[in-house]
């Protein structure tokens, strides 16, 4: 039976965190302290309920929550060692746990668990950061909260902090909450409600004070020539940069990215203040463990060409490396974690937005929401006053933290095609949906490009949303609709690594029956349709400088000669050389080109449902549901292909394990003697 006091904190950390003016994505935590039966003794135990490392306030279950023994969590106070040694209680924490499961105790149990409240919450609301960031926060506070709510001086989250709110709480009895220099808010009452009251009116009360006394230009004058431009421009300009931005990004290891041309980003790019706050860097804890200590600015004008745009962000990437291992040398000692790598996480181009980049499409897109939260930070604080972030030193404790290093080692290791953008040609059924599934399995993200957009979209529901993979709608034989579907792509996922021509279709007729519309269309979308995919994709991954994969679904009738079957046979011909010529072409990019040639893949296949089934069936005398069976019995090991065995061969030649290999064709036809590669 659930516990009542867990129930109302979930309910009340839900409510919290469905709205991102309380607290970002991850960001945060709450607590209860209640009573539970111990299964031992049968007697009540007084418990703490609190969020556990990671997750998200607003999808909270019960299972994210770590439960701690508050007897055994307060006596942790008479063998605390001082906080030079603070960190050594995270590890204490397990001793205090009750129960099995649950979450790992977060850095942040103490603040919870120490204070004399029955229900905490400790937030990050941009309203509350930006009065916790101002020089003159401290006065501040006191002007806007009076005696209800207490300044804090920075202190890095752990045991030590939580002893300071409890002797605040303590010695300010009329307090409902703290603001915590440089970070956020807490706040407690001895209901659940009435905790969840208190966060609110903080948050309130520093949102009405800044809407009410703020500089209506907290971030200074307009800058000419800043502005944003028009939608269809600024994007096309993003794609255009995404690709080479991304590869600046990934120079010590890949990453995924995300673009947003929010408001709130391009109305700080066009601002005359916007250099000088974001050398400034982010001060919130949560906010710079996703975007690093400052992000990247391209210091051109909106206007400015994507040429001289590019040479210059090679320029500032080359200098921003060097300033963040400068970072580094400043501030690290022997025990000092190994540097994580020189690469910004957030670059900003005024007039076109902000690219924010993570090890997924996730994380790519909680760090850009959290430069948001960060720019809506700085313009409270500048509004009422003048934004001051905690020290640079402070910022790389926290960074290079053992206890965030260790977080770090505790992640699963990365699937065989993390980090890796793949774009599925015909992806929405049959053999294309199965290689789409197969790389979204292996940690791909995936663009599922079909001339059904519906059908795509379904496609990529189904496979995880947005995180994951996105549907577009492509005409192969129209040059426009492909560099739409590739500028998505870019846009989606930051650029584009991967790409398998599998689009197709089959009109099997003997020579004098074939007209030349079957001829056209055949060679239109695969012959051609595939030479285009392959040319705007190319770009992209020559952009990028990370190497790349380009897949065609050929067939084994590229290579043997069958009966009644000039046009479709002569055209997966085509596409075979075509390997074999990109291959050699593309090689000098790190750019691998390969393909697969399956044989009677019947069950799923669009083209076979299409009535190509039919007329083979036809042409070899057997029932149509037997085709499948009779393509097996012809093959040296009398076995059905499947979709699924295509797309296993596209997942090992788009592998580490074959990175050695181009220009191969891969037979996938369960042994076809006549169509062995000689």
């Amino acid at each position: 039976m659930t516990n009542k006091t867990v129930e109302d904190l979930i309910a009340r950390s839900n409510r919290l965190g469905a709205d991102k003016r309380n607290t970002n994505f991850a960001g945060g935590n709450t607590s209860a302290k209640g009573t539970e039966k111990d299964p031992v003794t049968g007697e009540d135990v007084q418990l703490l309920w609190v969020k556990g490392s990671g997750g998200d306030l607003g999808t909270l279950k019960a299972e994210n929550l770590a439960v701690l023994r508050l007897d055994r969590l307060n006596a942790l106070k008479n063998v605390y060692p001082g906080v030079d040694r603070e960190d050594e209680m995270v590890a204490a924490f397990d001793y205090c746990l009750h129960g099995k499961g649950g979450a790992a105790p977060s850095i942040d149990t103490a603040m919870h668990g120490l204070v004399d409240a029955a229900h905490v919450d400790h937030l990050h609301p941009d309203s509350g950061i930006a009065i916790a960031t101002a020089v003159d926060g401290e006065a501040l506070t006191t002007k806007i909260f009076g005696d209800k709510v207490v300044w804090v001086p920075w202190r890095r989250p752990g045991f030590q902090l939580g002893l300071d709110i409890a002797a605040i709480k303590e010695a300010n009895p009329q307090a409902v909450g703290t603001i915590l220099g440089g970070h956020g808010i807490t706040a407690w009452g001895a209901t659940s409600e009435e905790a969840e009251a208190n966060s609110l009116w903080i948050i309130d009360q520093a949102e009405n004070y800044i809407a009410e006394n703020g500089r209506p230009q907290p971030f200074g004058a307009k800058l000419p020539g800043y502005a944003a431009l028009p939608e269809a421009e600024r994007r096309a300009k993003a794609a255009a940069l995404a690709p080479v931005i991304r590869g600046l990004a990934s120079t010590d290891k890949p990453q995924l990215g995300h673009f947003s041309d929010d408001a709130v980003v391009l109305e700080f790019l066009e601002s005359a203040e916007h250099p000088r706050l974001g050398a400034l860097g982010t001060s919130c804890p949560d906010h710079f463990l996703r975007t690093k200590v400052k992000p990247l600015i391209l210091d051109l004008p909106a206007d400015a060409s994507v040429e001289d745009s590019i040479a210059r962000l090679h320029e500032l990437h080359a200098d921003y490396r060097e300033d963040y291992q400068a970072y580094y040398d400043r501030h690290a000692d022997a025990d000092s974690p190994a540097l994580r790598g020189a690469d910004p996480a957030i670059v900003l181009v005024p007039g076109v937005g902000m690219f924010s980049f993570g090890a997924n499409k996730q994380t790519a897109r909680v760090a850009g929401e959290f430069y948001l939260n960060a720019i809506n930070v700085m313009r409270g604080a500048e509004a009422v006053s003048t934004y001051a972030p905690i020290e640079e030193s402070e910022k790389f404790r926290i960074e290079y933290w053992a206890l965030e290093e260790a977080k770090l080692a505790r992640l699963p290791k990365p699937k065989s095609h993390a980090t890796r953008i793949a774009l599925v040609t015909g992806a929405a059924s049959g053999i294309g949906k199965a290689i789409a599934t197969r790389l979204a399995a292996e940690g791909a993200c995936v663009v599922i490009a079909d001339l059904n957009l519906e059908n795509a979209q379904a496609v990529a529901a189904e496979l995880g949303g947005p995180d994951v993979a996105i549907g577009v709608q492509a005409d192969v034989t129209d040059e426009a609709q492909i560099a739409a579907a590739i500028q998505e792509a870019v846009l989606a996922f930051g650029g584009l690594d991967l790409v398998v021509n599998n689009a197709g279709l089959s009109i099997s007729k003997p020579l004098l029956e074939t007209t030349e519309k079957d001829w056209d269309i055949q060679h239109n979308v695969m012959a051609k349709g595939s030479f285009l995919v392959a040319k705007a994709a190319a770009k992209v991954m020559i952009d990028q400088d990370m190497g790349g994969d380009i897949i065609y679904i050929s067939s084994k009738n590229s290579v043997f000669a069958g009966p009644n079957n000039i046009a479709y046979s002569a055209t997966k011909a085509d596409q075979a050389h075509q390997v074999r010529l990109l291959a050699a072409e593309l090689g000098e990019y790190g750019i691998r080109v390969n393909g697969i040639n399956p044989d009677g893949v019947v069950r799923g296949s669009g083209i076979f449902a299409g009535g190509w089934g039919a007329k083979r069936a036809a042409v070899y005398g057997v029932d149509e549901q037997e085709l499948g069976k009779y393509y097996a019995q012809r093959t040296l090991l009398k076995r059905e292909v499947l979709p699924e065995h295509v797309a296993n061969a596209a997942a090992v030649l788009t592998s580490a394990e074959l990175s050695h290999t181009t220009g191969l064709h891969i037979p996938v036809d369960a042994g076809v003697a006549a169509a062995f590669l000689r």
